[in-house]
């Protein structure tokens, strides 16, 4: 398999380069910035039309969109990846909150709250958010009661794509809910984690 992966880890290629790393596979690190000239270019946007990052090519085949690129990975490889149909529609299920439900929720705020200047915050975007994230962990919560992980009895593609989402979840956070955050922690202990954690902080 010849793998390219584009984006900077700071960015959600994070998610596919922990992915990468999980699953043993030899890959290319193409650094394109999300707001760099290069993302722009005709050639690129042969690769990923929105000119957004990240987006793979694997084996001249190219393919975008964070989540869906670590499910394809992972099915690929044969590793991460639920044993049972059941395991597989839960994969999908918290792949899909992660990225439909939480992320729309916990990004924003974020930003207004950590990542923007203070004076392009909008505390009134923060404090919605707020109010918003204690269900999405909730169910997180209850998902996980009685069991160490979401889709199987070991770590799958399920846990990374969702504990990825919420890299940014302990500023919030999680002391109301500590079946989420044992969890958490136990998917950032991986070794793969650890290394993509320190590529992201890194900034590149």
């Amino acid at each position: 398999m010849s793998l390219t992966i584009y984006g900077v880890a700071a960015s959600r290629a994070f998610r596919v380069l922990w992915a990468a790393r999980e699953l043993g596979l030899a890959y290319e690190h193409v650094k394109h910035h999300y707001k760099g000239p290069e993302v722009q270019s005709e050639g690129y946007r042969a690769i990923h039309p929105m000119a957004l990052v990240p987006a793979i090519v694997d084996d001249g085949q190219p393919l975008f969109e964070s989540l869906a690129i670590t499910l394809y990975l992972a099915r690929k490889a044969g590793r991460l990846w639920p044993s049972t149909v059941y395991g597989e529609g839960l994969a999908f299920q918290w792949t899909l909150f992660g990225g439909t439900e939480v992320e729309p929720v916990l990004g924003p705020w974020a930003y207004h709250t950590l990542l923007l200047p203070p004076d392009e915050r909008k505390p009134e975007i923060a404090a919605d958010c707020a109010s918003k994230l204690p269900r999405r962990f909730d169910a997180i919560e209850a998902a996980l009661a009685g069991r160490e992980w979401l889709a199987d009895t070991s770590f799958t593609i399920a846990d990374l794509n969702l504990a990825a989402v919420l890299f940014r979840a302990p500023a919030f956070g999680l002391g109301r809910w500590p079946r989420l955050e044992a969890w958490r922690t136990r998917c950032y202990a991986r070794p793969a984690a650890q290394a993509a954690v320190a590529d992201r902080e890194a900034k590149s």
